[in-house]
């Protein structure tokens, strides 16, 4: 059974900081790509940040030069800094993963959710 858990969700002013944590447990033979993304209220859900196992990253436009995306391969664990956070960035952020049960089995999980409340 593979968990994913994340941690350090919070309410914010506008201009702070939060680090979100997601830590992978359970049957994992090796893990692909990693990520972040949220959902607002009435909203889609969006991607807002990925990186892949070598360390590439990929980030939404709105979270640029604000957000930073990392993980450390031995823990199995994905972080998002964040910094100057906005009213805008409130949301439900999600970790994702691709993990690897065994050489050939590869699928993707989920975490519960952690509220990022950005005021004003």
């Amino acid at each position: 059974q593979v968990q994913l858990v994340e941690s350090g969700g919070g309410l914010v002013q506008a201009g702070g900081s939060l680090r979100l944590s997601c830590a992978a447990s359970g049957k994992i033979f090796s893990t692909n790509g990693m990520g972040w993304y949220r959902q607002a209220p009435g909203k889609q859900r969006e991607l807002v940040a990925v990186i892949t196992r070598g360390d590439a990253t990929n980030y939404a436009d709105s979270v640029k030069g604000r957000f930073t995306i990392s993980r450390d391969n031995a823990k199995i664990t994905v972080y998002l800094q964040m910094n100057d956070l906005k009213p805008e960035d409130t949301a439900v952020y999600y970790c994702n993963a691709g993990l690897y049960s065994d050489p050939w089995t590869r699928y993707d999980y989920w975490g519960q959710g952690t509220q990022v409340t950005v005021s004003s």
